[in-house]
């Protein structure tokens, strides 16, 4: 890489060791370039203070408050049973709220002389809950005084302190000295943006955004600097995902056409529906593109239950019609049985191809999946390799070396944010020429996330709910605060399997965990705090010995054997079960119309947009649906302000907007499960919408005109360590 040495030099040799380790381990900086682009998260100014009162919980904060109050208390304790242990408690405040610091032990003398009524200061730490009240532990902190005492207090209080992203290990104020070091550097930065781009815009240079953006003197510097690297992101993520398309578009493609008076003519004459506008538009985009001699690439979004397996099925018969084989894949075996069910059940005899009584058109349609026996494996991929099948639904066991297609045209991907994209390229990999991809979710994406996540693949949207689907109403029920609600709650779940219903309960983790005996030797203060999330099956357990004793409850989770698994899954689709607790196995695809009912426990542990996709397990059929969400947060939280936005709109798009509002942006380009940092900085996905789009059209004019990029060693720089942040996650392969 043509690097400039000064970004690219390691941060151990210009911090030393022990802050570099840290850096790489915790904040996953590597060089000085890396720290150069760690932008702090927000300013203080010295006589302005973050509300107390808006910390979100369990995260790590750095506030600027002032010391009202502090106590020392004395008990008797297992360690001091003379009355000598000691414990500090500080209040401070900030004009908005009030928090409090406990430090223990020794750890109270320093701050018992430091933290004096009126002080000020920084304090770093993470925000918990105790006795219901907001606390911050031990936190770290730094006394705020003014080095020159003739300094004023105006001059002192104008400064703009920058707060950094900061882990316990590092805190806020140690990131920025090292800043300091490393500022000079900036000046050798490359600058990624075409210089026409940058001067048209106004923009500033690039090494006078970094200093802006780390030694602010006014806000004017702040929003110049970060006009400018919202650019560059923008950009250079847009360039990227562009030169993705070009390249895609150039890739041959077998054009399918469905034959007239075929296979689809046959399915659409058996529907006893007619299709919706949306589908029949969607429909069309799709066969558009299936008609072309490149690769299709669409995304098929759709609130749940929009009928987009309809849509993919027709996709499926189409190119089968063509001569071609389509694949499905689902993220579990659950949900490949399911869609296998279901696409069988609505193409009846035409899935029955060279069997008796199967259609003069049909086709055959199999399964495969890692638990199923050898012989109906052998049968499937035997099936699939002459072409007899020419459709296949199954896991990521569809990706294995020895599963060969005769002619693969369509591969649809179900749920695609469950899926690496290696997995997505191994089985486009499985076709004589690239095979047209479609990729669906229910997960409602905003329009710029689209254009960010799934940058390289057209976006299709059904936004009209079929006839027939009943609403769902949503209610929290606060646990702590009112118990007597829980109780009740438990009481509609009666009312409905009395009324000859179904109901879910769902709970955030399954219960059979090993305990970590380091972790199990916690305080009593902790316990009553951090309580682990409910579990399956101590929640079935008490459930049917206490309040829904005499129902039939049955449990189901990720780690039940797959026959196990289905057997639960067929009992409750057939009425047999009245309840079933869960955990999210069931937020994808499981489809039983009888099932009116679900209370989520511990909502507050799960994301909007996951307990949106909860919910819409029930008020699948024509009695309407309800969905309880138990919580113990306090009603100030924030936790407890996502839930009862949860329960105000039915609306995916405006949930996933608050989602995406409420989290960092981080979480929506790499999953945050994948535990890597987003590319995102100060780029807001939601609020930079006009950004995004400009810089897509920008790219798209750049690559059509340059694809290599050759005139511009700065934007390649970048390119190429962008490319390599995300090379586990989507970008890579797409």
């Amino acid at each position: 890489m043509d690097l400039v040495p000064a970004l690219q030099e390691p941060l151990k040799k210009v911090l030393g060791p022990a802050t570099a380790k840290v850096m790489a381990e915790h904040l996953g900086l590597h060089t000085v370039g890396d720290l150069l682009h760690h932008y702090p998260r927000r300013y203080e100014e010295r006589g302005q203070l973050t509300h107390l009162a808006d910390l979100p919980m369990d995260e790590h904060v750095t506030v600027v408050a002032m010391v009202a109050d502090a106590r020392l208390h004395t008990f008797a304790s297992a360690k001091a049973p003379r009355g000598k242990g000691q414990r500090l408690e500080v209040t401070i405040t900030d004009g908005s709220g009030r928090l409090q610091l406990v430090f223990f032990g020794n750890g109270v003398h320093k701050p018992h002389k430091e933290l004096l009524p009126g002080t000020r200061a920084m304090f770093a730490g993470k925000v918990s809950v105790f006795n219901r009240r907001l606390q911050l532990a031990h936190p770290a902190y730094e006394l705020l005084r003014g080095d020159d005492p003739s300094e004023s207090v105006e001059t002192w209080a104008g400064a703009l302190i920058p707060l950094y992203p900061a882990t316990a290990k590092l805190e806020s104020w140690k990131i920025g000295k090292a800043v300091q070091t490393v500022l000079p550097s900036a000046q050798e930065a490359l600058d990624p943006l075409p210089p026409a781009l940058r001067e048209g815009r106004g923009l500033v240079s690039l090494p006078e955004a970094l200093l802006k953006i780390h030694r602010p003197h006014t806000k004017a510097d702040i929003a110049a600097a970060r006009d400018r690297l919202k650019w560059d992101e923008a950009f250079v993520l847009q360039v990227a995902l562009a030169r993705r398309r070009h390249a895609d578009a150039l890739l041959p493609a077998v054009a399918r056409k469905p034959t007239p008076d075929g296979l689809l003519t046959a399915f659409d004459d058996r529907l006893p529906f007619t299709l919706t506008d949306g589908q029949q538009k969607v429909s069309k985009e799709i066969f558009d593109d299936l008609a072309t001699e490149h690769p299709m690439h669409r995304l098929l979004q759709g609130e749940v239950g929009s009928g987009k397996t309809l849509v993919a099925l027709r996709a499926m018969l189409a190119v089968v019609d063509a001569g071609g084989q389509a694949a499905m894949l689902a993220p579990t075996e659950v949900l490949a049985q399911q869609h296998h069910r279901s696409i069988t059940e609505m193409m009846g005899e035409l899935a029955e191809g060279g069997m008796l009584g199967g259609a003069e058109h049909a086709t055959k349609v199999v399964l495969l999946t890692g638990s199923m026996g050898t012989a109906a494996r052998r049968q499937a991929m035997l099936d699939l390799v002459t072409g007899d099948a020419g459709i296949v639904i199954g896991t990521h066991a569809l990706i294995e070396d020895k599963v060969q297609f005769h002619d693969l045209g369509l591969v649809v991907v179900d749920e695609q944010h469950r899926f690496g994209v290696e997995q997505r390229d191994a089985l486009r990999g499985k076709g004589k020429q690239p095979p047209h991809l479609l990729v669906m979710t229910a997960t409602p994406i905003p329009r710029t996330v689209a254009m960010t996540v799934f940058g390289d693949l057209e976006t299709s949207v059904l936004d009209q709910l079929p006839a027939g689907r009943s609403p769902i109403a949503t209610h929290v029920v606060p646990a702590a605060d009112k118990p007597h609600f829980l109780a009740r709650a438990w009481e509609r779940v009666r009312e409905e399997v009395g009324n000859g219903h179904q109901a879910y309960v769902v709970c955030p983790r399954i219960g059979d965990e090993e305990e970590d005996p380091r972790k199990a030797k916690k305080s009593a203060e902790d316990e009553a705090e951090k309580r682990p999330p409910l579990a399956v099956l101590d929640v079935a357990d008490h459930l049917a010995k206490g309040p829904l004793s005499g129902l039939k409850v049955e449990v189901l989770h990720g780690r039940m054997h797959p026959d196990d698994k289905d057997a639960v899954m067929r009992r409750f689709a057939a009425g047999e079960t009245d309840v079933l607790v869960a955990t999210t196995v069931i937020e994808v695809g499981v489809n039983v119309p009888n099932a009116t009912a679900m209370v989520i426990m511990d909502a507050d542990r799960f994301g909007v947009s996951q307990l949106h996709q909860l919910r819409g397990r029930v008020g699948r059929g024509s009695a309407p649906g309800l969905c309880l969400l138990v919580t113990e947060m306090p009603e100030a939280s924030p936790a407890r302000q996502r839930l009862t936005a949860v329960a105000s709109t039915l609306d995916g798009f405006e949930l996933s907007r608050i989602d995406l509002e409420q989290r960092r942006e981080g979480d929506v380009l790499g999953q945050a499960q994948s535990g890597a940092r987003s590319s995102l900085r100060v780029l807001a996905v939601i609020e930079d919408e006009e950004i995004i789009a400009e810089a897509r059209d920008e790219a798209t004019a750049l690559v059509a005109d340059d694809p290599e990029l050759t005139s511009l060693p700065g934007l390649r720089t970048a390119l190429d360590a962008l490319l390599d942040e995300e090379r586990e996650q989507y970008l890579e392969k797409g």
